[in-house]
């Protein structure tokens, strides 16, 4: 069997030229990184602006596991599929970070016959997005450190700098760092931290803002910490925000490259669900809704993280809500919610099939409390069982949820081709109406507590001294009437990790409360979150290499 890398290897990619052109993309509208990539300019982000829009599908999924649900996969063979019966589709993505990438988790290209290429450089460096990121965010720490050194004048206490430096590695040696040693010529000594660089607000401003002057605004109202008067201080107040968008300059702009079948993708943005809010950029989400029928984008982990923050807050500032969600779902990962060991997930199990299906149950209504329909993908892997499926969909139309098999890892668009037609009949019919859990002018506690409540399915909130602290002070400042954005585990809908299945009758605890003001939301860390993961003991990059001829493997 062929890896993703080799199957990437053996496609005959078209040149981005004629992508760009199949979508009415003028050639003066194109910024090409050599053949197979470009970046999409303003002008044709404005020339298309008053265009009418097309679809809007969402791609979420159940909780996930270590043994996989595959959402990116399924996006990408939804739009090959929805192309082969004839439909003007576009897939948008959100970029990889390395640090997963050379750890354990995997790069977000899809996989098997369902990729977008060329994976590897989208897997690495790709147009440099995430370096640009990087440098913008760090810039500003040394703005901060700078300003303080050289005399202080908007009287900042160092004590409360809450700008960390971040970097796009798994490191968990940099967590927690001192910065400053060496004398007086090196600056003022203080504790400051790292963070994965899809982790920083720069990331969350870049999928959020609307044109590179908005990014720009946005930057300037950046909380850096507060001064010795306990008041805010603000980017704009070190008057950095130009030099930092300067550097953003290129990457606000979209990613247009394309799948395996030729389909045309948009890969932009990559903040993470658990830490972040977890999709691609506005600006790649609304070209895409000019340029296709029917847009196919993903939000990250399951439907309890990515999929809520889609809704309540890239809905709410981009003006756009999805005529349909797809819910994606595997069999294996459904007998690990069942009790199933990873080890034990190759023999066939009914009962952990059963017994799993709380899961997938609970995010389905997730997503209809948000008044979309639902369609659920059942991602095959070759080791499910044909009782298995039927299983799990005779559970699914017993609960009155519609269901497809998507096969397009395998076979690629024939894969896909009835979960597309259900896609297709789902949209035309669709009578989504925009909905939020909450009120964003209600307090942060009462916020928060609508999330567990209405979409964790926990009882309710407690919060640390600190965080009610921190709460009291931005509601001093005035900047609490925010959405939130919850950063908690992936692995449950608890914010403890092994709590699988549908737990209930939990309560979740919020430990830290910080405003990512630039971006418009409030960051509310539970649990042991961790946003610097570390590497694991054997990390996937020890099975990469590269030759002499510059060709990769071991790259999945």
């Amino acid at each position: 069997m062929l890896t993703d890398i080799e199957i990437a290897q053996k496609n005959q990619m078209k040149p981005i030229t004629a992508i760009a052109d199949g979508l009415g993309i003028q050639p003066d509208e194109l910024e090409q990184y050599g053949h197979y990539k470009a970046k999409i300019s303003f002008d044709a982000i404005k020339r298309l602006e008053k265009e009418p829009n097309g679809k809007l599908v969402l791609v979420t999924a159940i909780t996930p596991t270590p043994a996989g649900e595959g959402k990116s996969t399924t996006s990408i063979g939804l739009v090959d599929s929805l192309r082969q019966i004839g439909k003007k589709a576009i897939v948008a993505l959100r970029e990889p970070s390395l640090g997963p990438v050379f750890g354990i988790k995997g790069g977000a290209a899809g996989g098997g016959y369902a990729q977008v290429v060329p994976m590897d450089d989208i897997n690495l460096h790709f147009t440099g997005d995430m370096h640009a990121i990087t440098a913008a965010n760090n810039l500003l720490a040394a703005m901060i450190d700078n300003h303080v050194h050289q005399g202080n004048d908007l009287r900042i206490d160092v004590r409360t700098v809450s700008w960390t430096r971040v970097l796009d590695m798994n490191d968990r040696a940099l967590r927690n760092v001192v910065v400053g040693l060496g004398g007086k010529v090196c600056g003022f000594p203080r504790e400051d931290h790292f963070m994965i660089t899809v982790a920083s607000e720069i990331m969350a401003i870049l999928c959020l803002a609307s044109d590179l002057q908005d990014l720009k605004r946005r930057f300037g109202q950046i909380v850096i910490g507060n001064n010795l008067d306990g008041q805010p201080v603000y980017v704009h107040q070190l008057g950095c925000q130009g030099a930092m968008a300067l550097l953003m300059k290129d990457a606000v702009k979209p990613n247009l490259v394309q799948t395996l079948e030729h389909a045309p993708a948009l890969v932009h943005g990559g903040p993470f669900a658990n830490i972040a809010h977890g999709c691609n950029s506005v600006l790649a989400t609304k070209l895409a809704l000019k340029l296709g029928d029917i847009v196919i984008t993903e939000a990250g982990f399951g439907a309890d993280l990515g999929a809520e923050k889609f809704m309540d807050i890239k809905c709410h500032y981009a003006g756009i809500y999805p005529d349909g969600v797809v819910v994606v779902a595997t069999l294996r990962a459904l007998k690990m919610h069942g009790g199933v060991k990873k080890a034990d997930l190759g023999q066939e199990n009914i009962q952990a099939v059963k017994d799993g299906f709380a899961n997938l149950q609970k995010q389905v209504e997730n997503m209809q409390a948000f008044h979309v329909p639902v369609l659920v993908a059942i991602n095959r892997f070759a080791t499910d069982t044909e009782a298995e499926i039927k299983t799990l969909e005779a559970l699914c139309k017993d609960h009155g949820m519609q269901v497809a098999l998507n096969n397009c890892w395998a076979e690629g668009s024939a894969g896909g081709k009835d979960m597309a037609e259900k896609v297709v009949a789902m949209v035309e019919s669709s009578q989504s109406r925009p909905t939020m859990m909450y009120d964003i002018e209600d307090s942060i506690p009462n916020k928060i507590t609508a999330i567990v409540q209405k979409i964790y399915g926990g009882k309710g909130v407690n919060f640390t001294a600190n965080a009610k602290k921190q709460i009291k002070q931005l509601e001093d400042w005035g900047l609490d009437k925010l959405p939130v954005c919850m950063a908690k585990t992936q692995y449950s809908l608890s914010d403890n990790p092994d709590l699988l299945g549908a737990p209930s009758d939990f309560t979740i605890t919020v430990q830290d409360v910080r405003v990512a003001n630039g971006a418009g939301f409030i960051v509310c860390r539970t649990g042991n979150i961790m946003v610097m993961p570390g590497l694991p003991k054997k990390p996937a990059a020890l099975a990469m290499d590269i030759d002499e001829n510059g060709r990769i493997t071991g790259l999945f």
